[in-house]
């Protein structure tokens, strides 16, 4: 493949060579399109021959807009309406092109994209098109068999699988969190479904019936080994993608306890046909991902919110085979952009450096899992490194590592099969499923992929390599280190109070209390030169971190925070210049049960007006009460075994009264 590639890059140059030697508007026009379409394109459609081949628009959709929106929901269908409504809008006039002239067609969204079967001519044609940004190749792109397999007749196992508790997932398990209300979606050869391991975890399974609409989409319709193409009920037709979904959520109720996220819910999508994809396999399977939608249906029925998650991607998509390097990429940010954790094995190649070069594990928007051996605490050997040069970024890569060999999980042989699998495919499930368990514990994070991950980089248990390039840690071999669930959850669930706090133009200083579970580790650092931690900048287990606010010599009220535990402490400072400030609270009192509770009282400010909440009373507790402008107060109040009490929270001036019945 790579003689022939070099060949085909050898004639591109001289083509381009040819054709700056003569300046007619006709020969300008065939180079400029040429150096559009990819090298094996023009390989494939030599000789006359016809092939597979993407025409992806220069016009892609803008989905920034998603960021600034608070639910899953919201950024899930925001992306999916921005994404298709693209789509229709570019994409007519080459549809049109295309139908008049009898050509075999299929429209994507999730990439401003149209696959086209079709010769060299066709390419070119499209190539010259001023809409079109690039001709890539829809290559088949052999992905299994994984190394290292060895397969198991009968095992009896009475505990949970090393690997699993290496991760410190049983102690999650102990807090109650076990995956519960998270979905989890597997792109690979397909789930067996009724497997015992995972049958119980399907989000399709209703009783002793399964509905599959929303939860199984096949993308392979033709061939398809034993599943047959399109099939309408979850099927594996190699073993893989039962063992990476039974890695992430796998339990039987009785001793295989194979998987990290019990609690969760499953659903698939098949990207493989016996083992090898095509980028048109794995573009369909993001669609349905974003979107799912019932089995008979198309990607005009979706509905964001049935969308998983996370997902796990056990595959690669190499440039040597034909798999252009960016063709994937807007797919993967779609799903960011929609709250979903693209999570990506990094890929079996060996211990050199760079050797992380395929899609989509080299993007930056995969959270990229390199493998280790948790019996003997080593980087697995064929644990592909960064840092990421094939696309000029030097970007660091992997970004954590999970256990990786000798992975005992589920397989499509029979309900009650298992196998041993080594590679990082068998990696990357174990931190989908800890996505999983951080999402029960947090579900307020449920639409943040930025703080999920942080939250597992922060508390990876670190390793130093000075190996490909890196120092210290994060580092090319190791990411941010080996995968701590606890940890990470602990962190998770570390809380501080208040929230915020005001202060007036002169400054001052003030506290925060820091509650953490266990001995969990935290740090706290300002992110303004003007707000100073005195004490505190990091602790183990509860604790509390002092701070000073510097006067504010400008006429402007200004905001600034403290970030504690991943979480945010704002401060809200008074300009010199506050001109006529008026406040009013709603309610003003409120009655609460002897077992307590949480209430919040409503401020109304003028605009640019700072304002603080103080609590007056040792049991009540102000969570939350500082603000420029209009806002909120949260407060909580502790159960009573005595007598009636009261109590008052002062609020901008103004008297919240609190009653709270006898014990």
């Amino acid at each position: 493949m790579k003689i022939r590639l070099l060949t085909i890059l050898l004639f591109v140059v001289t083509t381009v060579a040819s054709v700056h030697s003569s300046i007619t508007p006709s020969q300008t026009t065939q180079s400029s399109a040429l150096t559009k379409v990819a090298p094996w394109v023009l390989e494939q459609t030599s000789l006359s021959r016809q092939a597979e081949f993407f025409v992806v628009l220069a016009d892609q959709a803008d989905l920034s807009g998603a960021a600034s929106l608070n639910t899953k929901s919201a950024k899930g269908d925001y992306v999916y309406q921005t994404l298709r409504k693209k789509a229709r809008e570019t994409q007519g006039p080459i549809v049109e092109w295309l139908v008049s002239r009898g050509i075999e067609h299929r429209s994507f969204y999730i990439v401003n994209a149209i696959l086209v079967t079709g010769d060299r001519s066709v390419a070119m044609e499209l190539a010259a098109r001023p809409e079109v940004g690039r001709i890539e190749g829809n290559p088949q792109i052999q992905n299994l068999p994984q190394p290292g397999v060895e397969i198991e007749s009968q095992v009896h196992i009475t505990a949970a699988e090393g690997n699993i508790t290496n991760t410190g997932a049983l102690d999650v398990w102990a807090l109650g969190f076990t995956g519960q209300n998270a979905v989890i979606g597997g792109a690979d050869t397909g789930i067996r479904f009724d497997h015992a391991a995972l049958k119980s975890h399907y989000r399709g399974t209703k009783g002793s019936k399964a509905k599959h609409d929303f939860n199984w989409h096949d993308s392979i319709h033709s061939g398809g080994g034993a599943c047959g193409p399109s099939s309408i009920v979850p099927c594996d037709d190699n073993g893989h993608g039962s063992h990476t979904v039974g890695t992430a959520i796998g339990d039987d109720g009785g001793a295989n306890q194979i998987g990290m996220a019990p609690g969760a819910k499953w659903i698939g999508c098949r990207n493989m046909d016996q083992g090898t994809g095509s980028p048109a396999t794995y573009m369909e399977c993001f669609e349905f991902f974003l979107a799912p939608y019932p089995v008979n249906g198309t990607s005009s029925n979706g509905e964001p919110s049935k969308a998983p998650d996370v997902t796990i991607n056990s595959w690669v998509c190499p440039p040597s085979e034909g798999c252009s390097a960016l063709t994937l990429q807007a797919a993967v940010e779609a799903q960011r952009a929609a709250g979903i954790v693209t999570v990506v094995s990094a890929g079996n190649y060996s211990s050199n450096c760079s050797t992380i070069v395929n899609p989509p594990s080299l993007y930056e928007a995969a959270y990229s899992v390199g493998a280790f051996d948790h019996t003997t605490g080593l980087i697995a050997g064929f644990s592909g490194q960064g840092p990421i040069t094939i696309d000029g970024s030097n970007r660091l890569k992997p970004d954590i590592t999970a256990p990786g060999v000798g992975i005992r999980s589920s397989t499509r042989t029979s309900t009650t099969a298992y196998a041993s699998l080594s590679g990082t495919s068998m990696s990357g499930p174990h931190v989908a499923g800890a996505v999983a368990l951080l999402l029960s514990a947090r579900p307020d994070l449920r639409d943040n992929v930025t703080e999920l991950q942080g939250y597992l980089n922060d508390t990876a248990t670190p390793v130093s390599s000075n190996a490909c390039g890196s120092a210290g840690v994060p580092n090319n071999t190791w990411g941010h280190g080996r995968l701590n669930v606890k940890a990470a959850v602990d962190l998770a669930l570390t809380t501080m109070v208040p929230a915020n706090n005001a202060f007036s133009a002169g400054g001052g200083t003030g506290t925060i209390n820091v509650n953490a579970v266990g001995a969990t580790s935290w740090t706290a650092a300002s992110n303004d030169s003007w707000i100073v931690i005195d004490s505190g900048s990091s602790g183990t287990g509860s604790g509390a971190v002092s701070y000073s606010v510097a006067q504010n010599s400008g006429p402007d009220a200004r905001i600034g925070a403290v970030i504690i535990a991943r979480r945010t402490f704002a401060v809200f400072q008074a300009g010199t210049v506050p001109g006529t400030c008026s406040y009013s609270i709603a309610p003003v009192s409120k009655t609460i049960p002897s077992r307590g509770g949480n209430g919040t009282v409503e401020v109304g400010a003028s605009a640019g007006c700072v304002w603080g909440a103080v609590s007056n009373d040792s049991w009540i507790t102000v969570v939350s009460g500082a603000g420029i402008g209009a806002g909120a107060v949260t407060y909580s109040v502790e159960a009573n075994i005595g007598p009636v009490r009261r109590g008052t929270i002062t609020i901008a001036g103004q008297v919240f009264s609190i009653k709270q019945k006898r014990g």
